[in-house]
């Protein structure tokens, strides 16, 4: 039997308040400038000893559970074990909330609550600096939700910059049960070079939330969504545009895709406003959820 666990860890979700590709780098990535929002829906993590030194991750996602050794969770303890040269086990056990291939950035999320998770667990005392170079060896998103909350985060993921809060406001989270294989490589295989940007648009909201302003809708951006439209138009199915038309009718003002989606979110700077667009979704059937951003961990 494993031990009860000591601690548990939430493992925020996160949206793109903005989203900009560069260009492609040589080494085959793709340059970002990137404003990054951590939100109340979330996964957790719990922790507890192991003997023998073994890593032992339970999942309760189907998906999931049949290859612990696939999980990022996973791998990030193996990533730790080898950079600390920690002997101790670990039991993780993973409760997943956010949809997983959802551009919610779940995988990412759970990989880095892992790497502080254990940095506790093991008493390693690694500074969060450190944390985060760890974490950019399992993922472009995973240094962001070392700290989460709010930041700029630029290279191909790597360098994040803490910003001021966001000020307020609620989002409506929409993720339609939409899959595509390998989805963030075939969408970025599907910009096109027109669609590449300069990175002023992520600037102007960070000066925008610097100033403590709320993001106007007119300022959320993402470069990746005409390319997700033309991957996911290629499904038998409900197209991401057939998605957004039906939340524009229900009363949104506009909506924006996270990552590479299919989520999409719609910023509301009143809560009843939030809670209406919700109500005005249900008869769709498509899972909408009222969130807020959340803070720095």
């Amino acid at each position: 039997m494993p031990s009860p666990p000591r601690f548990q860890l939430d493992a925020p979700a996160k949206i793109n308040l903005t989203l900009e590709v560069l260009g492609r780098r040589k080494d085959g990535y793709h340059e970002i400038a990137s404003l990054l929002q951590t939100i109340s829906l979330h996964d957790t993590l719990s922790f507890a000893p192991q003997d023998g030194g073994e890593v032992v991750v339970d999942c309760d996602a189907p998906a999931l559970a049949g290859n612990p050794q696939a999980n990022l969770v996973w791998r990030a303890a193996r990533v730790l074990q080898q950079a600390s040269g920690v002997t101790q086990g670990a039991h993780i056990t993973l409760q997943k909330r956010i949809p997983l291939a959802a551009g919610l950035g779940g995988g990412s999320s759970d990989a880095a609550t892992a790497l502080r998770g254990l940095n506790q667990l093991w008493d390693l005392r690694l500074p969060d600096r450190e944390l985060e170079n760890l974490a950019s060896l399992l993922g472009s998103d995973v240094p962001f939700f070392v700290r989460g909350g709010t930041a700029l985060v630029e290279g191909r993921g790597e360098k994040v910059t803490p910003l001021r809060p966001l000020a307020g406001g609620w989002f409506v989270l929409v993720t339609p049960p939409l899959l595509l294989p390998d989805k963030t490589s075939l969408v970025y295989s599907l910009l096109r070079p027109y669609e590449y940007s300069k990175g002023a648009i992520t600037r102007r909201l960070v000066d925008t939330l610097a100033a403590g302003q709320r993001p106007p809708h007119t300022m959320l951006y993402n470069g990746l969504e005409d390319a997700a439209f033309r991957a996911f138009d290629t499904l038998p199915t409900t197209t991401l545009h057939d998605v957004m038309q039906q939340i524009v009718a229900a009363g949104g003002e506009f909506a924006r895709l996270t990552g590479a989606g299919p989520s999409l979110y719609c910023y509301c700077a009143e809560e009843a406003a939030a809670q209406a667009l919700v109500a005005a979704l249900a008869p769709s059937g498509l899972p909408a959820h009222l969130v807020t951003a959340d803070a720095p961990i």
